[in-house]
């Protein structure tokens, strides 16, 4: 090659090598400032008022500051069928492009093994494993709890004793948790349906209508004065393991008295390590579902998000959507005669 000849190549290499160093800065800037100007839907899949909707809330008051362009973030309560109706609309007919995040109940995770929402599995329109997580910010166990007025102390008196536990309707875990410790403990616990919500329970309790319910810790802890005075008298709990919270009250699982009947609790206490999830339609960009877990891991340790979680009952022990796909390997990997006795029993 000719002097000038490798002067023109040179120049021509540093031109193209600029323009690739050019490109890529604008390209990431591009894609970091995709969210401004839009707005971010979290749609909740339970209805306005209830703890879904609180968190829900709690989380778009702080999420898009964390989000680089910084779009509104604002809550749709698309309750129905324990939240398959707001999954259905996510996976089927929500933008694919990060702007629509749903928060469904927890029993999600469990549907497409358990089938206990759905039970030929027709009503179900998605599939988990296509789409992702971005995280939860608590793993609470649902508490059984009994009013400090009632004669049971233990869970040993509500096996010995009829009891009487308030629940919304069939397919609620304040229903499906007593009948599960009424077949697997040997409880005798009655349960009432009918209630509206929470808070229609809690008053019943009060009036002595019944005795107790199963609930979130975080709706026992919004009733400061109950927890302050000893009003409400935790008896048992239904996560993996202890809460340090309650570290003298013991699991279902522990209470279990064989190894079969410990792993149906372990098996449904499985959906309380993702209490609030968050999750994406199929096909979101991948940079685009990085860009949000990464503003989901901020959010959990921004100490003004922290404060109105702890407004709501909520203490932040996060996990996020990479933590949360490990659970839900451990959902897949469960046998499946375990699934079919557990399915036998919920139904």
């Amino acid at each position: 090659m000719t002097e000038s000849g490798f002067r023109r190549a040179s120049a021509a290499l540093a031109i193209l090598g600029a323009c690739i160093a050019a490109s890529a800065p604008a390209s990431a800037q591009g894609e970091d400032m995709f969210y401004k100007g839009k707005t971010v839907r979290i749609l909740v899949g339970g209805a306005a008022g209830a703890a879904y909707d609180f968190v829900g809330r709690a989380i778009a008051t702080h999420l898009g500051r964390h989000i680089p362009g910084e779009p509104n973030v604002v809550v749709e309560n698309m309750p129905g069928a324990a939240s398959i109706v707001m999954t259905n609309y996510l996976y089927n007919r929500a933008p694919r492009d990060g702007t629509a995040i749903g928060m469904p109940l927890n029993g999600i995770v469990l549907e497409p093994r358990l089938k206990s929402l759905s039970r030929d599995g027709a009503a179900v329109q998605f599939d988990l494993s296509k789409m992702s997580f971005i995280g939860t910010p608590a793993q609470q166990p649902q508490v059984l709890w009994v009013w400090h007025r009632t004669p049971y102390a233990n869970v040993q008196d509500l096996v010995s004793k009829p009891s009487n536990f308030g629940a919304t309707a069939p397919g609620g875990d304040n229903y499906i948790l007593p009948n599960l410790s009424n077949q697997l403990l040997g409880t005798q616990m009655k349960v009432v349906t009918g209630y509206k919500g929470v808070n229609d329970i809690f008053l019943a309790v009060e009036q002595g209508e019944v005795h107790g319910n199963t609930a979130n810790l975080s709706s026992l802890l919004g009733k400061p004065d109950w927890m302050r005075d000893n009003k409400a008298r935790i008896l048992m709990q239904f996560g993996t393991e202890r809460l340090p919270a309650l570290k003298d009250v013991p699991t279902a699982i522990e209470l279990a008295k064989d190894d079969a009947a410990r792993l149906m609790f372990r098996v449904y206490a499985t959906k309380f390590k993702v209490t609030y999830p968050l999750l994406l339609p199929p096909d979101v960009p991948p940079a685009r579902i990085a860009t949000l877990r990464a503003a989901f891991d901020k959010t959990m340790k921004d100490p003004a998000f922290i404060a109105d979680a702890e407004k709501i009952g909520i203490e932040v022990t996060p996990l996020g959507g990479a933590d949360i796909e490990k659970v839900m390997a451990e959902i897949d990997a469960v046998p499946q005669d375990a699934i079919d006795r557990l399915r036998k029993l919920l139904n």
